[in-house]
């Protein structure tokens, strides 16, 4: 296994032990309750509490976030490509006979807004895919959308057009969206070998600036104002603001900063804040795993053990620190107690060993 298929093949078994590892603990605001319900630092998978989310299924299973992910990962795998029309058949034959428009039904669950959303959309209204986008400002785009990330890894451009054309099905929040492309173009680049250090934000702006990512900007060097008339420095991107791609940069020189200390580090779900909204969820993952880039257990747990909407925030922790560490980082034990770990890492496999992906 080379290096690339490596860290390829951590980021996305990352994002699904990421999912796993939420799904008992998942949504508790009261972290003295979760603390109660848990002990006072959860390790390893755990079955949810009845009456809680996600009541029913067993530890180590996937919520309907991974569930969806690995419709997208599947037919990536089986189509050698991003087939849009066939990962939306299965969002329509596979997903939706499966709901009724309620949070607590259908696989894994849970429904999140944006599916829930999309689902009145396109079954109840009869709406075609391209109309049924909604403005959730949650991640459940980008939690999908990493697939696109890892496939499209060597190749900006093509990464952020097929990420944000998934993304639109179901969120059509300029904001949500271009960071959801912003997050996708760094795990891009982690797979590629790029670490998650304060410099990460130059080599993404260096690719707006040579045209590979859709993003707007005035500024010239390190963020340093334009000559006068100069015009190599302007340019008008598919989103207003280049600001996404500035911020990973940022959060990760202050979670290696002696003088900026968050301890212990699931306090970060606290500073960066606990509630669903993709403004929340994202720096925090941001700084997890640029404050435990070597360390996958350690990035994936304290993403857990800060409460609130910590499934997201282990989702996308896991990805980002899987990338850095590949699978082989990656402790045998969140794979073997993995429901589907087998099929899954085949899945994985199948994409990520595939010549078209480079």
């Amino acid at each position: 296994m080379t290096d690339q298929i490596d860290r390829a093949c951590g980021a996305l078994m990352g994002a699904f032990i990421g999912d796993a590892l939420g799904l008992g603990c998942h949504w508790y605001y009261d972290i003295g309750e979760l603390r109660r319900e848990f002990g006072p630092w959860i390790t390893d998978y755990t079955t949810p509490r009845p009456g809680r989310y996600h009541e029913g299924l067993r530890a180590g299973e996937l919520s309907q976030a991974g569930i969806i992910t690995r419709m997208l990962l599947d037919s990536v795998a089986t189509h050698r490509a991003y087939d849009e029309a066939d990962f939306t058949r299965r969002l329509d034959e596979d997903l939706f006979p499966k709901l009724d428009g309620t949070p607590r039904q259908g696989p894994g669950g849970y429904t999140s807004q944006s599916i829930r959303e999309t689902w009145a959309l396109r079954v109840q209204q009869k709406r075609p895919w391209g109309q049924v986008g909604g403005n959730a400002d949650t991640t459940e785009a980008v939690e999908r959308a990493l697939v696109l990330a890892v496939l499209h890894a060597a190749a900006p451009r093509k990464m952020a057009e097929a990420v944000w054309s998934n993304t639109v099905l179901t969120q059509t929040d300029e904001t949500v969206v271009a960071m959801t492309v912003a997050f996708c173009a760094v795990l891009s680049q982690l797979v590629m070998g790029e670490r998650l250090d304060g410099s990460i934000s130059g080599k993404l702006m260096g690719l707006v600036k040579s045209g590979e990512l859709p993003f707007h900007s005035v500024t010239v060097g390190q963020l340093q104002p334009p000559g006068a008339g100069a015009r190599e420095a302007s340019r008008v991107g598919r989103f207003a603001s280049p600001d996404a791609l500035i911020t990973p940069g940022y959060v990760a020189q202050a979670a290696v900063d002696p003088g900026i200390r968050i301890e212990p580090a699931w306090k970060a779900s606290i500073v960066y804040g606990m509630p669903c909204a993709i403004y929340h969820v994202v720096p925090a993952a941001y700084y997890l795993a640029a404050r435990f880039p070597d360390d996958f257990e350690s990035a994936v747990l304290h993403a857990i053990n800060g409460g609130g909407q910590n499934q997201s925030r282990a989702i996308l922790t896991g990805a980002l620190v899987g990338a850095q560490v590949g699978l082989s980082g990656i402790p045998k034990r969140f794979l073997d107690g993995l429901v589907d770990g087998p099929e899954l890492l085949a899945l994985c496999r199948r994409m990520a060993e595939h010549p078209a992906r480079s």
